[in-house]
C-alpha cells in the first residue's frame, strides 16, 4: 500500500495558492525526501496532507491505503497511522510530556481498554534514553521551555511512541547540532520497516546523509520539478536550486 497523491493544488484558505499540481507516491517501506527552496511549498504540502485547518484543497486527490485522506478529520488521519513533526514544534503548556503521550496512546485502543501504565512508563524511559534525553522531560509540559534542538528530539520521542505507519518530518534538522543530528537521526532510522514510510523534507545534504533516502523530490513553486536517486542531493549541495528552473 502508499501515500498517493494526484494533481494536488492547495493554498492558504482565503489566501494565496501554494501548491499547483504536485503528485507522487511514496511506497510503505520506503523514505522520500523533499527538497526545494523556500517557499516552494514544502511545510504546506505536510500541512495538508494532515488536515491543518489553515489551509484548504482546491482540487487533487490524496490517498492511504486506499483511504480518501482529505475525507478524514485530522483526528481520523492521525488514527489511520500518519504523524507530523513538525518544522516549529507546538507548546503545549500545562500538559506534561508523560500526560500527553498516555493519552494519545490510550485514544488508540478500543473502547474499554486501558493502557498498561507500568509498561508504557517503561517504554517511554527506555525510548528517552535511545534519545539522550533526560527523564526528567517527562513531568515537564510539551515544548514550554524547551530549546531547538530538544524540542526535536521530543517530536522523535512522540513519532516513536506513536508508532506511525506515515511520517512526515518538516525540517526536522534545523535547530540541532552534529551530535542531536545523529541522535534524532538514529532514532528514525530504527523505526525504518517494510510497514512503514518516511517523507522528510529538508533544504540540506546533511539530514539526508545520515537517514539515506530511496527517493528525492525537488518541489519548486508548488510542484515537483525532478524526481531522482540520492545523487541529486549532490548535485543540489553544489549547484544550489538554482539550476533545476530552467527546467520547470
Amino acid at each position: 500500500m502508499s501515500l498517493i497523491i494526484k494533481d494536488l493544488k492547495a493554498r492558504v484558505k482565503d489566501g494565496a495558492q501554494i501548491l499547483n499540481g504536485v503528485s507522487l507516491e511514496i511506497p510503505k517501506g520506503e523514505v522520500h525526501a523533499i527538497m526545494g527552496p523556500n517557499g516552494s511549498g514544502k511545510s504546506t504540502l505536510s500541512k495538508v496532507l494532515c488536515g491543518h485547518p489553515a489551509y484548504e484543497v482546491i482540487s487533487g486527490t490524496a490517498e492511504l491505503d486506499g483511504q480518501n485522506l482529505f475525507a478524514m478529520s485530522a483526528d481520523e488521519r492521525s488514527r489511520a497511522g500518519l504523524f507530523l513533526a513538525f518544522q516549529y514544534p507546538v507548546e503545549v503548556p500545562g500538559v506534561s510530556n508523560a500526560n500527553f503521550l498516555r493519552a494519545a496512546l490510550q485514544a488508540r485502543l478500543p473502547e474499554g481498554e486501558e493502557l498498561d501504565a507500568v509498561q508504557f512508563y517503561k517504554t517511554l524511559r527506555s525510548t528517552m534514553a535511545k534519545l539522550g534525553m533526560d527523564t526528567k522531560f517527562t513531568s515537564r509540559a510539551v515544548n514550554e521551555g524547551f530549546s531547538g534542538g530538544e524540542k526535536k528530539r521530543n517530536d522523535v520521542l512522540q513519532m516513536m511512541m506513536l508508532n506511525p505507519t506515515y511520517a512526515i518530518l518538516d525540517e526536522t534538522d534545523s535547530g540541532l547540532d552534529v551530535d542531536a543530528l545523529r541522535i534524532v537521526s538514529d532514532g528514525v532510522n530504527a523505526m525504518r520497516a517494510p510497514y512503514r514510510s518516511f517523507m522528510i523534507i529538508t533544504h540540506y545534504k546533511r539530514l539526508l546523509d545520515y537517514i539515506r533516502p530511496d527517493v528525492v523530490h525537488v518541489l519548486h513553486r508548488g510542484r515537483i520539478v525532478r524526481t531522482a536517486g540520492y545523487e541529486i542531493v549532490d548535485e543540489i549541495e553544489q549547484k544550489g536550486f538554482d539550476f533545476l528552473k530552467i527546467e520547470e
